[in-house]
């Protein structure tokens, strides 16, 4: 019994920091309709940055978490208008778009390995020796933090989607661009915000997973191979779906381990994901698109 709890809470740890993740990811697909794997990359340069304001130049710690948020919006913005931009205005495909995220993904990969070298990092900040006996499994302090906070985030953002100008412009342009334009919603603009607002949320998944985890320049894109299989199994183009998928690779990922030897932790995520991708493409929340030009 103690070990089903064990791993459900690891589950609930691991799904709160995929469904951050995912969420950024899913409505950045939902509005541009092509998958951006750069931001994996995202994520880690926002770790980066999070280290590097609050480890190095020792900043407060509030104040740290606030600038590397505003800076990871400011890295998806400026990837949306001098990379994705350009190519949007030459018409280009989604699948150039598609290889275009994975060059750029390479690239903050690279230039994070070339800067800070290919040791790990590690934050210390919230204590996490100590941890708290609940139904005999232990959770510490900051899972809890963690748990909390991707929680309060994500109703939050659900919110914003449904109750704000820019949320309901963005699920106007997902639904139908040229419709949008004639009423009004500038596409770009909304495309940018998409991005920068996206990336926020991965910034803020950012500074959870470095206080989680020790930090590498190659984390980028084994994070946003989970994002990517959360979004697939609750739904390509679909938040609500991406957040429902990540809880769900997170229990399948723990759960799995418990008759698996740890190492094939990953392999799991895989194996969902071409389920998924054989089965049941359009996911488990996730609508039927039709392509548009």
């Amino acid at each position: 019994m103690d070990i089903f709890v064990q791993l459900l809470i690891n589950g609930l740890i691991a799904g709160a920091i995929y469904s951050l993740v995912a969420c950024g990811f899913s409505l950045i697909y939902s509005t541009n309709k092509f998958i951006h794997f750069a931001h994996g990359g995202v994520i880690i340069v926002s770790s980066y940055i999070f280290y590097t304001l609050f480890s190095i130049l020792h900043l407060e710690f509030y104040l740290s978490c606030i600038l590397a948020i505003l800076l990871a919006g400011l890295v998806g913005y400026l990837i949306n208008q001098f990379i994705y931009k350009p190519f949007r205005k030459r018409k280009a495909s989604n699948s150039i778009l598609l290889i275009a995220s994975f060059g750029v993904l390479i690239f903050l990969e690279s230039m994070l390995l070339i800067i800070f070298g290919a040791n790990v990092q590690t934050i210390d900040y919230i204590p996490n020796a100590q941890g708290l006996s609940v139904l005999g499994a232990i959770i510490t302090p900051l899972q809890i933090v963690i748990i909390i906070s991707s929680i309060i985030l994500l109703i939050f953002f659900y919110f914003f989607m449904k109750k704000t100008r820019i949320g309901k412009a963005m699920r106007a342009v997902s639904d139908n661009p040229d419709v949008a334009e004639i009423v009004g919603i500038s596409a770009s603009k909304i495309y940018a915000w998409t991005f920068t607002i996206g990336s926020m949320v991965a910034g803020i998944a950012a500074i959870l997973i470095s206080l989680e985890q020790n930090i590498e320049p190659s984390m980028g894109s084994s994070l946003m191979i989970k994002g990517f299989t959360a979004a697939v199994i609750g739904g390509l183009g679909s938040v609500p779906g991406a957040i429902f998928g990540a809880f769900l690779l997170g229990f399948a990922e723990n759960f799995g381990i418990w008759y698996l030897p740890s190492g094939y932790k990953d392999a799991i995520a895989f194996v969902l994901l071409f389920l998924f991708l054989l089965f049941r493409p359009n996911g488990i929340l996730g609508l039927k698109y039709n392509n548009q030009k």
